[in-house]
């Protein structure tokens, strides 16, 4: 599908964004091998989030949906059974990355694979410490999916992170919830935590201390009534394009506030961005609040350590930022980008060297200049979401109309993407 997207005035009214996709994904696992009933209220309309909740029907789990409430009916933590086939993960890597701590325990074997993409996405980064804890896992070229996890009884591990990953500590830990003992996660960086607060919202004994993560095993988990908030990766896109679009003014309703997300106001704000929170509360755990942006220049600057770490999905909408600020954007060590959907160094600097601008590149990041004008052009999504809709938003800041190739990309996270950015653009 092809999506033209014209310059626009400004961007003004307000938004009310679907789940939160990382938090959707663990609320649909934990409900599932939680004992009694969970119903979960704004659970993500995304693609990906789906494949989680028909990877655990596939397991034997009963789940009814109706609009964006999801009700799952969980088995408790020995209440899975053998699928009868491959699971389908689709384009998730959350999805099999994190499931794979919970199949890796099993009483059973099971397969789990995805779309093209995915198997292209490397796994080893997960198979090391389940293996440690006493998994079988076999993967195509002893890396890739689909996955071959022959289940069983775990035992507890202290294990220290090679590099930061929110997925990685999160399967290690839902394999440390079958595991006797407590079981230990070590980040060099801390990483985003919707696992341990909806572990403990479940019921578990997890103790957070900075960067340590220690679970006690066996924990009785039960069925709660949660409510997912507002995706604020996803309402990054239209930060960003209130921000570069003059005349604008933006309220986005609802957003998941989490401290260790909410690092991208922060830099906004070190840019001199025009960002304010609003009614902040705490709900299910995660703190919720409204974000009101206004169109103002920004200085531009330097995304490095732990800041790319915990703005990783972020970083191609703040690139077109970068290109719109009076300094542009420097991101450094942000390899983790290489291994998307998509090279998203490389398809970033693809996207903008169409609107006229030259990325310097780098392996682990790159170098956006700032004060860029941006031409219209035929832009491509190269089947990566985020990408899809990062230059859907440069493309209202254009000299003129842009077509975006592959538009329909953005439905594995967020499906009303292209209504919601006309709605407010109009």
């Amino acid at each position: 599908m092809q999506q033209i997207i014209t310059p626009a005035g400004s961007v003004s009214g307000s938004v009310l964004l679907p789940g939160d996709k990382s938090i959707s994904h663990r609320y649909g696992m934990l409900a599932a091998i939680a004992e009694g009933t969970s119903v979960i209220e704004n659970y993500s309309s995304g693609a990906d989030c789906h494949s989680t909740l028909g990877a655990m029907e596939a397991l034997g789990i009963r789940i009814e949906k109706k609009d964006r409430t999801v009700t799952v009916h969980g088995a408790g933590l020995d209440g899975l059974r053998a699928p009868a086939a491959l699971l389908d993960a689709g384009n998730s890597g959350s999805t099999i990355r994190m499931l794979s701590g919970i199949l890796a325990a099993q009483p059973f074997s099971s397969r789990i694979g995805g779309d093209e993409s995915l198997s292209r996405r490397p796994m080893d980064r997960i198979m090391k410490p389940l293996g440690a804890m006493g998994a079988r896992i076999a993967a195509r070229d002893g890396r890739y999916p689909p996955l071959e996890i022959t289940g069983g009884k775990l035992h507890a591990i202290d294990y220290e992170l090679p590099m930061a990953s929110a997925q990685v500590k999160t399967c290690v830990l839902f394999g440390g919830v079958f595991a006797d003992g407590a079981t230990t996660v070590r980040e060099p960086i801390r990483t985003r935590d919707h696992s341990e607060l909806a572990l403990r919202e479940f019921g578990a004994e997890i103790d957070i201390r900075g960067k340590v993560i220690t679970l006690e095993g066996r924990p009785k988990l039960t069925g709660r009534k949660l409510t997912v908030p507002g995706d604020l990766s996803s309402a990054a896109f239209f930060i960003v394009a209130a921000l570069i679009v003059p005349g604008s003014t933006l309220v986005i309703h609802g957003v998941g506030l989490n401290p260790t997300r909410a690092g991208l106001l922060d830099v906004l704000a070190a840019m001199g961005a025009q960002v304010q929170v609003q009614q902040l509360e705490q709900v299910s755990g995660e703190l919720v609040g409204d974000i009101l942006i206004r169109h103002a220049p920004v200085k531009g600057g330097v995304l490095e350590g732990a800041t790319t770490a915990a703005l990783i999905d972020e970083i191609p909408v703040l690139a077109i930022l970068g290109a719109a600020s009076e300094e542009g954007l420097t991101v450094r060590d942000a390899a983790e980008l290489r291994v998307k959907e998509t090279d998203r160094i490389a398809t970033v600097a693809e996207n903008l060297k169409r609107m006229g601008v030259e990325v310097e590149v780098r392996p682990d990041g790159f170098h956006v200049p700032g004060r860029r004008k941006l031409r219209a052009a035929e832009l491509d999504s190269f089947g990566d979401h985020r990408i899809a809709m990062a230059f859907s938003v440069a493309a209202l800041a254009a000299d003129g109309p842009c077509v975006i190739r592959d538009a329909e990309a953005a439905s594995v996270s967020f499906p009303e993407f292209y209504n919601t950015l006309q709605r407010i653009t109009a």
